[in-house]
């Protein structure tokens, strides 16, 4: 066993996946068919982001317990040494990836307030905020998004979304871009708020993305609900 089956059986044996390693997703094989493809894609001489240690690092990052908010994207960015395992974060020198310099220029406009300086998000993620992809890893390089969606990481993000939707309380979804629209459905929504808009990506922020206030809706349905609002 290696790869990226290695770090599936290291992240079930930590602490950290105290929570989620409860979904049967984890239980029955099918994470660890998913991550079989992953190394078999890199046998087959691809390079996948993100490395293997950060495979579940969205997940390590946001205890189930704490799961708040949930931004879902599509997948890991695939320009090499972008990914890191936590959605649209980046941990890099500048430039920052396009669809992260929007988000934040969403957040500025929505908030009033001078976006983060860093492309690091994992002070959100440490507030309760899942990010989350759709599909957990990519091929790296030009043209290869969503080269990884149809490699079977959809059973492991639907089994995320479907158990934080059944056992957290008032949750906010944001669902950013068809493929992470495709899993509403998961969701209750007499229970949790949903959230939807394009993708943050060049291609689509100005189909509605920008002007969407994702930031201040979800901060102010978790106040209504007694909860502390997101420091985004």
């Amino acid at each position: 066993m290696s790869g990226y089956e290695a770090a599936l059986a290291a992240f079930l044996a930590a602490p950290v996946s105290e929570g989620w390693r409860d979904l049967a997703v984890f239980r029955d094989g099918a994470a660890a068919r998913a991550c079989i493809r992953a190394d078999a894609e890199v046998a087959a001489g691809h390079v996948v982001a993100p490395t293997p240690g950060r495979i579940f690092a969205a997940l390590a990052a946001t205890p189930f317990t704490g799961v708040r908010v949930v931004i879902l994207g599509q997948d890991p960015y695939p320009t090499p040494g972008d990914a890191n395992g936590l959605a649209f974060s980046y941990v890099g020198s500048p430039p920052l990836p396009r669809s992260l310099v929007n988000i934040y220029r969403e957040l500025q406009d929505d908030l009033g307030a001078a976006g983060p300086v860093s492309g690091d998000l994992t002070a959100w993620a440490g507030q309760g905020v899942l990010l989350l992809n759709t599909a957990l890893t990519v091929r790296e390089g030009a043209s290869k998004a969503g080269s990884h969606l149809a490699l079977g990481w959809g059973a492991v993000t639907d089994a995320v979304i479907a158990g934080v939707s059944e056992r957290r309380p008032h949750v906010v979804f944001l669902l950013w871009g068809n493929p992470a629209q495709a899993k509403r459905g998961l969701i209750d929504e007499t229970r949790h708020l949903v959230l939807t808009s394009p993708h943050p990506s060049p291609l689509s922020a100005r189909r509605g993305f920008f002007g969407s206030k994702p930031f201040s809706r979800a901060n102010a349905w978790l106040e209504e609900r007694g909860e502390k609002a997101i420091a985004w």
